[in-house]
This record gives structure tokens, C-alpha cells and sequence, in this order.
């Protein structure tokens, strides 16, 4: 067995090479929740990364498979990735849902394939037992409000009058919040390098002004965070559909060159991660 694991880091090793000389820059890989545990050590592998780069370029190629989290812990998380590198391309081959998604927002690329997901970004707030979908509880909420200017039934009230103010004012802001923030990352990174119009017949060739980049990411934002058109926390949703509400997607499922590069490295990394029953796994040239 302890051959077969040296095999088996060598190979992963020898993948993330290929990946860094392909892209000119640091690869690093997480897998796991988006929690508040994950900071510090995530600090210290972020460093660690940075002290051992040969490359010129300030840029990190981060591969992310999570199911979600927090947040707000995602914030953090990009403030220590942008303390360090001026570009960040997130690789998505598998799944970045939720928290994961609002992160990826915060790249200057998003590469992903047919078979990838981001999802929804209903935020998920911790209820002091389970990471809640917050917007779940007050799509519910409204719902029961507006029944209220007509009559509700004696089961609907009572459930009316148990809502916890402080809980639902706390899914309000969560909610607030992830907006914020991808209007934020949106404009500053996804959107640095669109400096022109090029689809609008009625714009081509005009200059994007900061207004338009702002509501082109606030328009973004809203539609991932619409529970009424996603219908699911869990929705996973591909590349062609993220590109239909115009965030630009790199989609490598026909780059016969990067596509390999990408699996080989994921697919044996993950693979592992399974066999080991491992929750949480970060990995870099310096960190397995």
C-alpha cells in the first residue's frame, strides 16, 4: 500500500506540473466545505505556495470541489488568495456549489467543462445545529405574508408567529450580502478585461463603462440567487447555461490539450481523496 500511495503522489505531482507550465503559474487544489476551521490552514498553505513559486507571473490556478459553506469564510478566503496573486483561475472539473460558486466569482477565469457544476448561490446560514439554505426561508416567508392580506389558514399563522425575527433578519443580510459581493468580484476581476461591447449590435465597439459593468454583475448575481427560477439548493448547473446568463465561461470539453491535463491531475487526486475518506484535502507542488 505505501508504494501504491508514493505512486500515486508522484503521478498527482508530475499532473500539477503539467498544469502549471501549461497555465504559467501556481496550481493549488481544495477539496472540502467552505468553513471558518479551513482559514488558518488555508493561510498557511496559500504562503507556503507563494514561497516556493519560480513563476513571474502573480497568478494561481486553483482547482475547487466543494459542496458549500459560508459565505462570508468564502470573503476571507479571497482576501487571502488577492494578498498574494494579481490573477486567479478557478478549475471547476467536478462541482463548486453554493459558497463554492459565489468564490469562483471571484476569478479572472472560470474554466469548466460539459460535465462541471456551479450552483444557486442561496446563501446557507448556520441555524446552531445544520448549514440552512437561507432564501428557502424567506421565499417562505413572503409567501405567507402576502397570502396574509387575504386570510391564512390557522397551521399558516401559527408558523407565521413562530419565525425567529433575528434568524430571518440574519438570512436577509446572507442574502445581501452574496450579492454584494459578486457585484463586487464580478467588476473588478471577471469583467476587468471587457473594455468593449462586442455582442450588443446597438453598442459594438463602445467602451464598457463601470455602470454597465455593474449592472451587468448585479443582473448576475440576482438570477444565480432566483430560487424561483433554480427551484433547487442542490441545482447543479453547466457551462452552457452559466454562459446563457452572459458570465463568460472557458469551457475546455473540446481543448484536446488542456482537457487531460485537467482529469488526469483531478480525476486520480479525487480518487484518492475517496479511498483515504478524507473530508477536507489540499494539495500543491509543496502540500499533499
Amino acid at each position: 500500500m505505501e508504494l501504491l500511495d508514493e505512486t500515486i503522489k508522484k503521478t498527482v505531482t508530475e499532473c500539477l506540473v503539467g498544469l502549471e507550465k501549461h497555465f504559467e503559474g501556481d496550481v493549488g487544489f481544495y477539496y472540502g466545505p467552505i468553513d471558518t476551521w479551513m482559514i488558518r490552514p488555508f493561510r498557511d498553505f496559500i504562503e507556503k505556495m507563494v514561497a516556493s513559486s519560480t513563476w513571474e507571473h502573480k497568478r494561481l490556478i486553483f482547482f475547487l470541489n466543494t459542496p458549500g459553506g459560508s459565505a462570508e469564510v468564502s470573503e476571507k478566503v479571497v482576501e487571502i488568495i488577492r494578498h498574494h496573486y494579481d490573477e486567479v483561475f478557478f478549475v471547476v472539473p467536478d462541482f463548486a456549489l453554493s459558497a463554492g460558486t459565489i468564490l469562483c466569482m471571484s476569478g479572472n477565469r472560470i474554466y469548466m467543462d460539459y460535465a462541471s457544476s456551479l450552483g444557486p448561490i442561496d446563501p446557507q446560514v448556520w441555524n446552531g445545529k445544520d448549514w440552512v439554505p437561507a432564501l428557502g426561508y424567506i421565499d417562505k416567508v413572503e409567501q405567507l405574508l402576502e397570502k396574509a392580506k387575504g386570510a391564512l389558514t390557522n397551521a399558516e399563522f401559527l408558523i407565521l408567529q413562530n419565525q425567529d425575527l433575528a434568524m430571518l433578519a440574519r438570512y436577509e443580510q446572507a442574502r445581501d450580502l452574496t450579492v454584494t459581493l459578486l457585484t463586487k468580484w464580478l467588476v473588478n476581476y471577471k469583467f476587468q478585461g471587457w473594455n468593449t461591447h462586442e455582442t450588443n449590435p446597438e453598442k459594438k465597439g463602445q467602451v464598457v463603462t463601470i455602470g454597465e459593468k455593474e449592472e451587468r454583475a448585479e443582473e448576475i448575481a440576482k438570477m444565480l440567487g432566483n430560487n424561483k427560477l433554480w427551484h433547487s439548493h442542490g441545482r447543479m448547473i453547466g457551462p452552457s447555461t452559466l454562459n446563457g446568463l452572459r458570465l463568460q465561461i472557458n469551457d475546455y470539453s473540446t481543448d484536446d490539450i488542456l482537457r487531460p491535463l485537467v482529469r488526469s491531475y483531478n480525476d486520480l487526486l479525487t480518487q484518492y481523496i475517496v479511498r483515504e475518506k478524507s473530508n477536507v484535502f489540499l494539495h500543491s507542488r509543496e502540500y499533499f
